[in-house]
């Protein structure tokens, strides 16, 4: 059984997986504990399946969760965390924006935490995307009442039984850190390393990602002022 889960949603990565999972093995490498890689095709439509499949063919260690279409990366999360069997799951990104390197690090937090969520202090994207980021988490924490600087960040850590009293609706996986914390677990955030996209496209712009994430924004919003919080008396 591994110790280590590594959840890695996939659409239209084929340039990208190669150099990933060269990345990954380097990285954990150095961990020295079991661990397992799922990648989830999210009903790509370039070679990306082919890819994983060779890949896992050619390691034991990797496994595929296959779509039949494209169902969104809050549907490749959840079917990659269920598919899991780690003590510990990784998330993270196809596309090298998040760094394998950074992988030891966030383990290391783990052992002190719930969940640690990847800090992208340095982001290497466009102007337009760094500066809609800010304000989006600005109103992120405003709105939920909260202290997480980069929610959407994919790149994160945690301990399993953090799943177990918790339930994905498509957006959702952004509000992990704050779902988690609703269920009493401790988060922290690390600073991590950020690339910029040299292959494939980018599948989200401010226009496809604005609206429906502030309907989502409400509903956690809403979710955490009626959360039921109570104790038993001794």
């Amino acid at each position: 059984m591994p110790e280590i889960s590594i959840v890695i949603p996939v659409y239209n990565e084929e340039d990208n997986l190669y150099p990933l999972i060269s990345a990954i093995f380097a990285s954990m490498d150095s961990v020295k504990r079991e661990y397992e890689v799922i990648f989830v095709n999210d009903g790509s439509t370039d070679n990306s399946f082919e890819i994983l499949k060779k890949l896992a063919c050619e390691n034991a260690n990797i496994k595929i969760v296959n779509f039949d279409a494209n169902y969104g990366l809050t549907a490749a999360i959840d079917a990659g965390f269920k598919a899991s069997s780690g003590d510990i799951i990784v998330s993270l990104d196809a596309d090298l924006q998040n760094d394998p390197a950074d992988i030891p690090k966030m383990l290391d937090g783990v052992k002190d935490y719930d969940m640690v969520c990847g800090w992208r202090h340095k982001r290497d994207d466009p102007l337009t995307k760094r500066v809609s980021s800010v304000i989006a988490n600005y109103i992120r924490n405003k709105v939920s009442n909260e202290h997480v600087t980069d929610s959407a960040c994919t790149l994160k850590a945690f301990r399993r039984q953090c799943l177990d009293k918790i339930k994905l609706y498509g957006g959702l996986h952004r509000f992990l850190p704050t779902l988690f914390k609703m269920e009493g677990f401790s988060v922290t955030e690390v600073k991590v390393n950020h690339h910029p996209r040299t292959k494939g496209k980018s599948k989200f712009n401010i226009r496809n990602r604005m609206f429906t994430s502030f309907l989502d924004l409400l509903a956690v919003a809403w979710m955490k002022k009626r959360h039921l919080d109570y104790k038993l008396k001794k």
